[in-house]
Parts: C-alpha cells; sequence; structure tokens
C-alpha cells in the first residue's frame, strides 16, 4: 500500500541579486583649496624675514590651546621641525595611548629658532583642555594667559583658576606680554566626537577674548588618521571630500570661518623632515603670523 501522506512542493528557489555599486569617490574633481606644494623654501624665507608692524613689540605671542591629545605640543615641536630640517622634541609630549589627561601641566613660551636665528613669534603651550568642569585647565586660565596675566612656567591648577591674589598673576600686562592670537588645536579624526561640554568651553574662550578684538584660528591636526585617502598621499588633503566635511564640521561647532581653519599633519612618527609636512605647517603659521600682525598694528 502507498504511503498516504502528500510530499509538500517543493520551496521556490530564492535568488538573491546584489547589486555590486562601485564605492563612492572619496576625492573631488578639484581642489576646494588652492594649494602650492612646491612653497615650502618661500615661506620659510618669508617668515624668517617677518617684520613686525608694531615696534613697541619684540615678539608676537600666540597662544596654543586645545583638548587632550589632539596635539597641541607636537604642533609646535612640528613647526620646530620645519624650520630645523630636522625632528626636535622641545616641547615634551606623550604617547597617543598612554594617559587621557593632559602632559602640559605649566604654561610655556618656544621661540622659534631657523638655524641660530631667532624668529619674532613664540607659541605658549598651555594645559589641555577637558570636558569635566575640574579636569585640564580652566577657561578662565586660558583668557588670563590671552591677556597676559599667567607668568610663564606656571603650574596649572585643575581645580582653581588662577587669581589676582596670586603671585603668578601679572596684573599690568603689557602688549609684549599679551597673546595677539589663540590657536585651538582640534583633532580631526574626533572632531565629531566632541564633547558639546569642550564646545562649551570654546564657545566661552571665544566670546570673552572676541570681545577685546583678539582673533582666533583652528589647526586642525591628524588630517592623516582622519581620512584614508590623505593617509596615502598628502596632497590630497584640498581634494579629499572626507577633510572638507570635517572643516565644515569644525566650523559649526566652534563658529569660525573656513578661512580661519587650516588642516595639518604632525611630526609624530617620522625620523626625517618631509617638505609636504613642511609646506602645510609653515602656510598654516603664515597665515596665523599675518594675523596676529595684524591685531598688533590695530593695537598701535
Amino acid at each position: 500500500m502507498g504511503s498516504s501522506g502528500s510530499k509538500s512542493a517543493p520551496e521556490p528557489v530564492r535568488t538573491s541579486f546584489v547589486q555590486n555599486l562601485p564605492a563612492p569617490n572619496p576625492e573631488l574633481d578639484k581642489p576646494w583649496r588652492k594649494f602650492e606644494w612646491t612653497q615650502k623654501e618661500a615661506l620659510k624665507k618669508k617668515l624668517e624675514n617677518f617684520t613686525l608692524d608694531n615696534p613697541d613689540v619684540k615678539n608676537i605671542k600666540i597662544l596654543v590651546a586645545g583638548q587632550v591629545g589632539a596635539g597641541k605640543s607636537s604642533f609646535i615641536n612640528s613647526i620646530n621641525n620645519a624650520f630645523q630640517g630636522r625632528i626636535t622634541s622641545r616641547a615634551l609630549v606623550n604617547s597617543s595611548g598612554g594617559d587621557s589627561r593632559s602632559f602640559t601641566q605649566n604654561l610655556k613660551g618656544f621661540t622659534i629658532k631657523s638655524g641660530k636665528k631667532s624668529l619674532p613669534f613664540v607659541f605658549k603651550d598651555i594645559m589641555g583642555l577637558e570636558p569635566d568642569a575640574l579636569a585640564g585647565s580652566q577657561t578662565d586660565d586660558i583668557i588670563n594667559a590671552v591677556f597676559g596675566h599667567v607668568k610663564d612656567g606656571y603650574k596649572f591648577n585643575e581645580e582653581q583658576a588662577l587669581t589676582h591674589k596670586d603671585q603668578n598673576y601679572v596684573s599690568e600686562p603689557t602688549l609684549s606680554d599679551k597673546a595677539s592670537c589663540l590657536v585651538y588645536v582640534i583633532a580631526a579624526d574626533t572632531i565629531q566626537f566632541t564633547d558639546d561640554k569642550l564646545i562649551d568651553k570654546l564657545k566661552i574662550i571665544r566670546k570673552r577674548i572676541s570681545d577685546k578684538g583678539i582673533p582666533q584660528v583652528v589647526v586642525m591636526t591628524k588630517v592623516d588618521e582622519a581620512c584614508p585617502l590623505v593617509n596615502k598621499d598628502l596632497r590630497k588633503i584640498y581634494t579629499s571630500k572626507k577633510i572638507k566635511e570635517k572643516i565644515h564640521l569644525c566650523s559649526e561647532k566652534t563658529g569660525l570661518p573656513l578661512s580661519n581653519i587650516f588642516p595639518v599633519k604632525n611630526y609624530h612618527e617620522e625620523i626625517d623632515t618631509d617638505d609636504d609636512i613642511d609646506a602645510l605647517i609653515l602656510k598654516a603659521i603664515e597665515q596665523i603670523v599675518e594675523i596676529a600682525n595684524d591685531n598688533l598694528e590695530d593695537s598701535c
């Protein structure tokens, strides 16, 4: 006798149509900012011969602030490298995989030299910013440092900003004591994750010093870590869609115009200098120094 059960109909074969779409092009058809990659020596010579418009000031003071780990001290070293033609480490830095707290604890100024010649600008390194209220440098300390109220060598206190009663407080700073420009160093690879509390601190600083006419710029570091295209070829920095997006995001977060934001690559693992890295660094410095000099001229 045959089986009384009936065989179930075979399941239809389902064909999956996977469309192999090409990956979107990460590169723009033309650069979003013009840049001459062969201008290193011309920029270097221009900065070596730079003269201040205000005869009462010997050096332009430029304060370098930014989030912990963004590369403030590495940026200062990279400037020095570009002029010295070798890897230097005047501003001490911590490894990126180490402590998340600021490695810089004291306010320190770095005069830049080309060979043995001292150039007329000083970059001042300050304790890094952190989102928490009682961590990193205090907003009042950064503001006071811009206005020249903080003596070089002062060790920052995360829990208490410097007051006028402290021996490290300069009550009546001269024009030479004051910073003529504030540089924020922001990492391109983490800008989208930047804590709102940190952005709020930047906005407080921005408003307070803008009221006194102090210009600000952003140096955007770690472009090679933010974009694979740039990691392979630094000259793709101004055709990279990703870096352009990062610049626009940075402008939105900080409130600074695009023209005041400069993407760079710091030296961090190299043992020799590189002309393309130097060209980006020197162009940023040219713009920063000219902005600072304009501010000095307005103070005459």
